[in-house]
């Protein structure tokens, strides 16, 4: 793929819509299996699956697609949890794999295309709640759970084989080590993208780093035209995800005073790698918590962009659509309102309020979920917009 072609990749993730996360839907970060736990044990396991169908309906819609393609967009990240297609070990959900196809027939008709995106591998990558983990980080450690990824990943390949709406496959979002060796995550990169490869030689494969997605010198043995390396950027996070109020962008931020040419130079070392070893570089994840446009978000999300576009790097914003919140970035579309289902007061703070509400408002919080209830936050989609359009 030629560099034009390359500087094209340009989107937006969808988070929150195949795979729950707390924070987007106004609540704590607890694991997803978690909460869905606690919620069958209230309604059952018919009143789960009407509840996890209802959502996926209408959180995100064609419309959410359409809105994407008029924002200039070219592709959509898709994250998902891998108990979305695997109903149990080396068996695969018929229902789980339709809401892929579903988003590929959208995708076609807005001409968009595809990365689906494994967040949450079993077992775990790394004990953060958008891995879905439930206290332990077992990937690394049973061999079990790698071999039921790579299978799922040939299954999801050879299903979408000739899927012209699919750009690629990101293998796995966000690993973290911990103590185990980084040959485990090289080797289990071989593994997946020869099993890949045995059905699928046209889609493009997508590789993080570890820590976050942020250690990639191991990848270098395993670039190809067709394998690229996947960053995520969030620096300076303390701004980026406003855990310290009131830094501003430019400015000091933990004794360092950052700007649009410091964001450059932290990115500089990932251009040289792509340099020397030919590599093709996404940054899958980027974005900043809104805060009115006052802190400097704006010339934040353009320093961003104009590094990543200098150097050539594909990128998808996080996130489309989210519960405004005053922590992690949050989206382009932003519910305001202090409804009974976010409760930003607390003491229960959004989704767990589904828990206790469900039975009595089902039909209201069906409702709730659906984006004509989001404001678009003009300012970052006006950014966006004009860096999607630029050759």
């Amino acid at each position: 793929m030629a560099l034009k072609d390359i500087i094209k990749v340009k989107g937006v993730n969808l988070g929150s819509w195949l795979l729950m996360e707390g924070y987007i839907l106004g609540g704590r970060n607890i694991p997803e299996t978690g909460f869905k736990k606690r919620f069958c044990k209230l309604y059952g396991a018919k009143g789960l699956a009407e509840f996890e169908s209802s959502f996926r309906d209408r959180f995100i819609r064609e419309d959410d697609f359409r809105a994407i393609a008029r924002m200039g967009a070219t592709v959509i990240r898709l994250p998902f949890n891998y108990r979305l297609i695997e109903a149990r070990p080396f068996v695969y959900s018929e229902e789980g794999l339709a809401y892929l196809e579903r988003a590929c027939r959208w995708a076609a008709k807005y001409k968009l295309k595809l990365i689906f995106d494994l967040h949450a591998v079993c077992g775990a990558q790394n004990p953060d709640w958008h891995s879905d983990c439930l206290g332990k980080v077992l990937f690394w450690k049973n061999k079990i759970y790698r071999r039921r990824t790579c299978a799922l990943w040939e299954k999801i390949a050879d299903r979408f084989k000739d899927e012209p709406a699919v750009l690629g496959y990101d293998i796995m979002n966000e690993p973290v080590l911990g103590w185990a060796p980084e040959s485990i995550l090289k080797q289990f990169y071989q593994d997946t993208v020869k099993r890949v490869r045995a059905v699928d030689p046209g889609h493009i494969i997508f590789l993080e780093g570890h820590d976050w997605g942020r250690k990639i010198a191991f990848l270098r043995d395993l670039v190809q035209e067709k394998v690229w390396v996947s960053i995520h950027f969030y620096e300076p996070f303390q701004y980026t995800f406003n855990f310290a109020p009131h830094y501003r962008f430019p400015g000091k931020i933990d004794w360092i005073t950052w700007s649009a040419a410091l964001i450059r130079r932290h990115l500089e070392p990932y251009f040289k790698f792509s340099q020397r070893y030919k590599a093709n570089f996404f940054v899958g994840e980027f974005g900043v918590n809104w805060r009115g446009g006052f802190f400097g978000e704006t010339q934040w999300l353009e320093g961003a962009l104009s590094a990543f576009e200098e150097f050539g790097f594909g990128y998808a914003y996080w996130t489309y659509k989210a519960m405004a919140g005053k922590v992690y970035p949050d989206g382009l579309y932003q519910y305001l309102p202090n409804s009974r289902y976010i409760r930003r007061e607390g003491p229960v703070y959004g989704w767990e309020n589904y828990l206790a509400l469900w039975k009595k408002e089902k039909i209201q919080i069906k409702d709730f979920w659906l984006s004509r209830h989001f404001t678009p936050n003009r300012p970052l989609i006006e950014v966006l917009s004009r860096h999607f359009a630029r050759p």
